[in-house]
């Protein structure tokens, strides 16, 4: 750079709306406690060197550190509701290990009932490998159905381990007929991670966009010019507070949030047999003839079986030894009770799910504030 990086030219810059590339917050030299945040002589050198990133995404692409900012979810959803008043299609990223959770009720009324929707659902390479892709898309063709979304395409890929992205980027051009491209999903379904791809595939550049496991690491739009003037724009991951994420600590995370496939665990249980979950959640068999139960977890996370008699004096007594990772505060599990009528899944948010047969009766177990819910069964 060739002009000299002063107080006054930094100000100047700031004031012309300098955001931090990792996040698209924008950049400030005046509150810590703020997004957007970096020293004025450490954003002197970040200007110099092109490299403008705030404190908060140095610290995590470097360190793996997360610090809190001070956006509330009124204000993520706030920014995702301003592209209903444009000419767009939305690229609806959902978690297709949590597909519940990854749901954004209304979105046709936040982004616009005209335009259309591509949903992407990443992290396949999470599921067994045997699942058939195709009887998957119908699956979540049904589960959107029931959100009001008719999605103009299904595709699925994973943003990590990338084998369709040429696919995927002629099919997003195909269907965006020479408009701008906003990508929309949840926090940690991997927006930003494929966005990264679609960057890296376009022009090289790798790993510009921070993203991580921590929810909430884009906190402002982020835009990217495409060829024809048109941009791709990454928008803030709408923060759903029902997910496990929010009650475990940073150090915990990678015991629950599975990285590779998941081997499915089959239980052979009888009716008053419990299945903790580490020490995070808890299904008890409560009725029911002896049936195998199947658990989608990451396989990391201890699963320890014992009777529903004495579970709950059990569970006082191991949580955070024997049965680890517990929740990052005290809090009692709160129990949920569920009456099958076809093969269907027990699903905890963000966590995972137990595959129950027909004409039982099961309960699952969460930290207050987590949901446990039922749904058709996916595989």
């Amino acid at each position: 750079m060739t002009t000299e990086v002063t107080d006054a030219y930094v100000r100047e810059q700031l004031d012309d709306g300098l955001r931090c590339i990792g996040c698209g917050a924008l950049m400030q030299v005046d509150d810590p406690e703020k997004s957007g945040y970096l020293p004025m002589s450490a954003l002197k050198k970040a200007i110099d060197s092109d490299e403008l990133f705030c404190q908060r995404c140095f610290r995590l692409r470097h360190y793996n550190e997360i610090q809190p900012v001070e956006l509330t979810d009124d204000d993520f959803a706030r920014l995702l509701h301003q592209i209903s008043d444009t000419k767009a299609l939305i690229v609806y990223v959902i978690d297709v290990f949590d597909v519940t959770g990854s749901e954004i009720a209304g979105l046709p009324r936040f982004v616009g009932q005209d335009n259309p929707i591509l949903v992407v659902a990443n992290k396949v390479d999470l599921l067994p490998k045997l699942l058939n892709k195709n009887r998957l898309k119908q699956w979540l063709q049904a589960e959107l159905k029931a959100q009001g979304i008719k999605a103009a395409d299904i595709f699925l890929t994973s943003a990590t381990k990338p084998q369709n992205l040429d696919e995927l980027l002629a099919t997003i051009d195909d269907l965006r007929a020479g408009r701008d491209v906003f990508v929309v999903g949840v926090t940690n379904v991997g927006k930003s991670t494929l966005i990264n791809q679609i960057i890296k595939a376009s022009t090289g550049v790798q790993d510009l966009i921070t993203a991580s496991r921590f929810p909430g690491t884009t906190l402002d739009r982020i835009e990217i010019p495409l060829a024809d003037g048109k941009q791709l724009i990454d928008t803030p991951g709408i923060i759903k507070r029902d997910q496990i994420a929010h009650v475990l600590r940073d150090k915990d995370l990678k015991f629950a949030l599975p990285k590779n496939e998941i081997k499915p665990r089959t239980y052979q249980l009888n009716a008053a047999q419990t299945l903790f979950i580490g020490g995070l959640a808890r299904f008890d068999f409560e009725a029911g003839t002896r049936a195998a139960m199947t658990a989608y977890f990451e396989n990391n996370l201890n699963l320890h079986r014992t009777k529903l008699a004495g579970a709950d004096a059990f569970y006082d007594k191991h949580a955070g030894q024997l049965l680890t990772p517990a929740p990052q505060i005290t809090t009692p599990l709160v129990k949920h009770t569920f009456n099958t009528s076809e093969k269907s899944d027990i699903v905890f948010a963000g966590l995972g799910w137990i595959s129950v047969p027909a004409g039982v009766q099961v309960s699952g177990w969460a930290p207050q504030g987590v949901s446990v819910l039922i749904r058709k069964a996916m595989i």
